[in-house]
């Protein structure tokens, strides 16, 4: 019965275009999932702090409009969820919301209180997800509904499913990834102490000249990591798996393989950890990017001539993921196409965009399968 449902599930999210219009329940059905599954993260975080929240994020479940947030954003995903099934025959997503919208209130809802808990010394991110799902779903998923690229592409395209869970899985185990991403840079900050003076000069500098100073060397670093993960056989198996989205949209972003995230998130920390940088540049850095990731993978037209040569727009980083031979180990910068220029790596037609995305080989489909790609992939 269970599977039923989510087959139903499915279907129903995956709709054609023409029976998602306005007044069908669709998209009322859509956003009260999303702000149901938000509430119900919300409710967790509160509700059993040592296993599904994050140490980084206590100030914000402290903060004295956090558990208002919460009140409203249930009552607004019950508001949309029997909307949809006022409007919409086929009941599942409507359903959906409410069930999840009723679990985050049998859990406690706003008024939830923390249960004594024994941790375990490891938590999954579940606050995280769910601020990440809003700063990032809420914001492009409209966006793409109102200036597509490709206009026929939907919302739930195909493939969607595995990238999702490519985003659920990198947001929940956040406390994990960061661990095994900093350990380099905690070995390389406990050897050059001889540093400290370089570091107590940047740690001076104004915050704005530190964040760009921050996307420069980050992506300086980035670019070469980036390059060598087209060049190196074993590597390319695990960045395989990135360009193996056949569709480009903010979600694709998320399709990345567990080992490339850590080594990635380990390059890019440490310029800004071994040279001193502030703390709050460091996280508002992070935070921009997991936003610009998105954005540069986002199903968004505006062809930005000039602008793409500057700074990295879809269209630009769209022709790194084109399956046309003229963009195959092109554009490898996140922030700046400078870099492409200086280093040879640098495409970008007028007003042309690809025609396709992937790659030749077979990756194969499913999370656990594509985690073990690398490791078999003939050539690797």
């Amino acid at each position: 019965m269970a599977r039923s449902f989510l087959d139903n599930l499915a279907r129903d999210l995956e709709a054609p275009i023409e029976a998602r219009g306005f007044g069908s329940g669709w998209f009322s059905g859509f956003f009260g999932i999303v702000l149901a599954i938000a509430g119900l993260s919300f409710v967790a975080a509160l509700r059993w702090p040592e296993f599904f929240a994050m140490p980084e994020l206590e100030a914000v479940r402290n903060w004295a409009g956090f558990r208002t947030l919460i009140h409203v954003t249930l009552l607004t995903s019950y508001a949309l969820a029997l909307l949809s099934l006022l409007l919409r025959p086929r009941k599942a997503i409507g359903m959906t919301a409410l069930v999840i919208a009723l679990g985050a209130t049998i859990l406690g809802g706003a008024s939830v209180q923390p249960e004594e808990t024994r941790s375990w010394g490891i938590f999954f991110g579940v606050d995280f997800f769910a601020i990440n799902m809003i700063a990032t779903g809420l914001m492009f998923a409209p966006i793409e509904r109102i200036f597509p690229h490709n206009a026929k592409q939907r919302l739930f395209r195909i493939e969607w499913r595995e990238d999702l869970f490519y985003y659920l899985i990198s947001s929940m185990l956040v406390q994990l990834i960061t661990f095994l991403a900093l350990a380099p840079s905690t070995f390389v900050m406990a050897k050059t102490g001889n540093l400290a003076e370089m570091r107590a000069w940047v740690g001076a500098l104004p915050w704005l000249v530190q964040f760009a100073l921050a996307m420069i060397l980050t992506d300086l670093a980035q670019y070469w990591f980036h390059r060598l993960f087209h060049r190196v056989p074993f590597l390319w198996g695990f960045h395989a798996v990135h360009h193996s989205a056949k569709s480009m949209d903010w979600l694709a972003g998320a399709r990345m393989h567990f080992v490339e995230i850590i080594l990635l998130r380990g390059v890019t920390s440490l310029p800004l950890l071994t040279l001193g940088f502030a703390p709050s540049v460091m996280q508002a850095y992070i935070g921009m990017v997991y936003i610009y990731a998105s954005l540069v993978h986002a199903n968004l037209r505006g062809d930005f001539n000039g602008l793409g040569r500057w700074l990295v727009t879809p269209r630009y980083h769209h022709w790194h993921h084109a399956i046309e031979a003229e963009g195959v180990d092109k554009n490898f910068a996140i922030h700046f196409p400078l870099l492409d220029r200086l280093f040879g790596t640098y495409y970008f037609p007028d007003n042309k965009w690809p025609t396709g995305y992937g790659v030749p080989e077979a990756v194969p489909k499913g999370y656990l399968a594509q985690l073990k790609y690398p490791f078999v992939r003939k050539g690797s």
